[in-house]
């Protein structure tokens, strides 16, 4: 992050200094109060539970300033910055932040399933050839989106930014700060339906990521995805396609899959480029060939992508795949949806070869009235992949056990805990058997891989 005086921010958050050095200078922006160091503006925000102005008095010992929504106290000597509300104060200060580098090419990534590693791809692409800030985990919140900002730094060539969406608004918001000027939208699913509604009103909160594009502006879509390709054509900026269907603008033919890598033909405009990715599975296809596309948009050549694409590395919990005392575990367990579920499956039926395969499955939360029937079908498509066990956790995913069974899975298993999961899957490992441990963050799954 570039230094800040007290002064600036009060000006970029329409904040009023109650005390202290307007030229004091700040380094780092901080709403964990555990996190402040000497030179950290601490943002206290106000939740459900936890009000972390309650954090001030402790902060402001170490910190170089701060804001508040309340009064400082009659003896403070260091910076308070008085704001109707912080967390508004934080997105306007991110903003204020970003335009601060006019130059810096802002790709936003955003979609139902798929946004985090999407942009682990893209930002591997474009590392052939630019000075990348990526969006560090999924920090692509209300909160953790606009922190990202904050990341950048004077030798950054692009950023390419995750942005998640859970109810309606929060799209608008995120690109007032962002202001990205070209798009990806990976997929529309049933991810946070139970807010949204439906399906269209997913797709339409989404495309706010354009919102503040001008003539060239682009945006790809992922055309394998039958609601998004209506979009495709039909907007005031340009549109590209992509996908595994030939008839999207960069597809791919001839996939071959050897160890841990996959290699593709990518077929764009008449041409076709051989490409290697260290991963699994159509969808890191799909999500390679998204950041082709992009690469090639923002002018890099294929050997500079090629070299990029190399460096791709799964975020932690995302379909890290770990080799351990003689077995493979797919690590999926930061979260989960119906989609996502299936194309973890997919990957773990590619890996086992057919061979002793298990699914850790627990529950997906915010999926509402579809609930039911989604964990049903992620259990018929475990039986469809061939995979050989199932243990279930929690009370949703009894409806995944009950899809298994119909679908064909093997061994179907069903436990109310993390605990009692783990403690049914020691005697179900043999030698060279993959695992695949995938649930709703809410769930905790990563629980299981750790005492793995």
């Amino acid at each position: 992050m570039k230094s800040i005086t007290v002064k600036e921010i009060t000006s970029a958050v329409s904040g009023k200094l109650l005390c202290g050095d307007p030229d004091a200078v700040v380094t780092n922006i901080q709403y964990d109060s555990r996190a402040v160091d000497e030179g950290s503006l601490f943002v206290p925000l106000k939740g459900e539970r936890i009000d972390a102005h309650d954090f001030i008095e402790t902060c402001i010992r170490t910190c170089a300033a701060t804001l508040t929504m309340n009064n400082a106290p009659d003896d403070a000597q260091k910076p308070y910055i008085k704001v109707a509300d912080t967390l508004e104060a934080l997105q306007a200060l991110a903003a204020w932040y970003r335009s601060g580098f006019p130059g810096l090419r802002f790709v936003g990534v955003t979609g139902s399933v798929g946004k985090t590693s999407t942009k682990e791809m893209i930002a591997a692409a474009l590392s052939g050839g630019f000075n990348v800030m990526k969006t560090q985990g999924n920090k692509n919140s209300q909160i953790g989106m606009p922190s990202t900002m904050f990341d950048i730094e004077d030798g950054h060539e692009a950023a390419v930014i995750e942005m998640g969406v859970s109810m309606f608004g929060e799209m608008d918001r995120l690109c007032d700060v962002a202001r990205p000027e070209y798009a990806i939208m990976t997929n529309i699913g049933v991810a946070h339906i139970e807010n949204l509604k439906t399906r269209e009103n997913i797709m339409s909160e989404k495309l706010k990521i354009t919102k503040h594009f001008d003539k060239n502006g682009i945006l790809f879509l992922n055309g394998d995805d039958a609601l998004l390709r209506t979009l495709y054509g039909k907007q005031a900026f340009r549109t590209v396609s992509f996908g595994m269907s030939a008839d999207n603008d960069y597809h791919a033919e001839n996939v071959q899959t050897e160890g841990l890598c996959t290699s593709f033909d990518c077929c764009s405009g008449g041409r076709s480029v051989r490409y290697t990715i260290p991963a699994l599975g159509v969808h890191s296809v799909t999500n390679a060939l998204a950041a082709i596309a992009v690469g090639e948009a923002l002018g890099l050549d294929s050997s500079q992508i090629a070299k990029g694409l190399l460096t791709y590395k799964n975020a932690p919990m995302r379909q890290q795949i770990i080799q351990h005392d003689g077995f493979t575990v797919i690590d999926d367990s930061y979260n989960s949806s119906p989609d996502a579920a299936k194309v973890s499956v997919d990957v773990l039926s590619e890996l086992s070869g057919g061979n002793d395969s298990i699914a850790v499955l627990a529950d997906m939360l915010e999926l509402g009235e579809k609930s039911a029937g989604s964990h049903y079908e992620v259990g018929l498509h475990l039986g469809k992949k061939g995979i050989k066990k199932l243990i279930a956790i929690g009370s949703e995913s009894r409806k995944t056990a009950e899809g298994a069974k119909d679908g064909g899975c093997g061994e179907v298993y069903t436990c109310d805990s993390n605990d009692q999961a783990y403690e049914l899957l020691k005697t179900l490992i043999t030698k060279d058997c993959v695992i695949l441990v995938k649930g709703s963050r809410g769930m905790h799954t990563d629980e299981i891989v750790k005492k793995l």
